[in-house]
């Protein structure tokens, strides 16, 4: 069965895109606070089981906290992994409203510049990944950069990718191709999956089927799947979900995980939460994936085209 693990989206800044963020972080966003916001949520996802923690350069200090928080443990067993991200630089300067929250550049300077300070506060990263690349970015059409990641293999990380985006099958397609001295470049994926966004499953099986790591990111579609869902828009199919989630005795962020902790191609889902109540509550689909019906004709009804879903995700506001 795929493992959960830990994003930190939420969690390294005071703003982000989440339906209800604001109600998670409510007078913790001074950094002092959120820091030690962060910290208990790491505790507890220790404690309940969670052995890999995500992060990024741009999720503000999300490696910062995550850094001091490891070196303030002297128990972490011996399959904790990190994993991080390059190719966005954040920022908001800490404000939850911003002009420009996060600056992609996807060159082989940046990557020079945010793997040295990656490696450095990291001691447990073990997969470096392009954050959100894409076919535009020209992070897969540069020779140069490419062998530059390759090094990291060498010092035992993983180089991986995220996706975002309509055409996350395209730009996965192509980096399955990629090579450097023979052998392929990247070993891990992190994709955008959920009931609602289904279309880049054809090619996660394929780079699941060649030897890849597949992380699911975004399972609860930034909080569209959870019970902080009041569009209007999504009123009949949230509904549906939430009869059946008491079906089962559980809860609708649960089962939206077991939809994706069920797929045999799937090694890691993440878990975005940003409350313990909430983290705990996402911990509960582990129950489900072996007894719910996935391949239920409701299951079907509920997937929506690419263009709506992305559209929507880029009309959710910092909050």
């Amino acid at each position: 069965m795929a493992e959960i693990g830990l994003g930190l989206a939420a969690l390294g800044r005071p703003g982000y895109i989440n339906l209800g963020h604001h109600q998670d972080l409510a007078g913790r966003q001074a950094v002092a606070d959120l820091e030690r916001h962060t910290y208990h949520m790491l505790d507890r996802a220790l404690a309940l089981g969670i052995r890999y923690v995500d992060a990024a350069r741009s999720y503000g200090r999300s490696e910062v906290f995550l850094s001091n928080w490891i070196g303030q443990r002297s128990d972490l067993p011996s399959d904790f992994r990190v994993g991080s991200k390059w190719g966005y630089t954040y920022t908001a300067d800490w404000q939850i409203q911003a002009e420009v929250h996060e600056v992609k550049e996807h060159s082989l300077a940046n990557f020079v510049r945010q793997w040295g300070l990656s490696q450095k506060l990291l001691p447990f990263l073990k997969l470096y990944q392009v954050h959100s690349a894409t076919l535009d970015s020209g992070i897969l059409d540069q020779p140069e950069l490419h062998r530059a990641m390759a090094a990291l293999k060498e010092k035992g990380i993983s180089v991986g990718l995220s996706l975002s985006g309509t055409k996350q099958s395209e730009t996965l397609l192509k980096a399955l191709e990629i090579q450097v001295d023979g052998e392929p470049l990247f070993s891990s994926v992190q994709a955008t999956f959920n009931v609602f966004e289904r279309s880049v499953a054809p090619a996660l099986q394929l780079a699941h089927a060649a030897g890849w790591q597949i992380i699911i990111k975004e399972a609860l579609a930034n909080g569209r799947l959870t019970n902080r869902n009041n569009r209007m828009e999504d009123h009949q199919q949230i509904q549906a979900l939430r009869s059946l989630a008491s079906a089962h005795q559980t809860s609708l962020d649960a089962l939206a995980l077991g939809f994706v902790l069920a797929q045999p191609w799937v090694d890691i889902v993440l878990s975005g939460a940003a409350q313990l109540t909430h983290l705990e509550s996402n911990l509960r689909a582990y129950d489900l994936v072996e007894q719910a019906d996935w391949q239920a004709p409701l299951w079907m009804d509920l997937a929506e085209k690419p263009g709506l879903y992305w559209a929507i995700r880029k009309s959710l506001t910092w909050n």
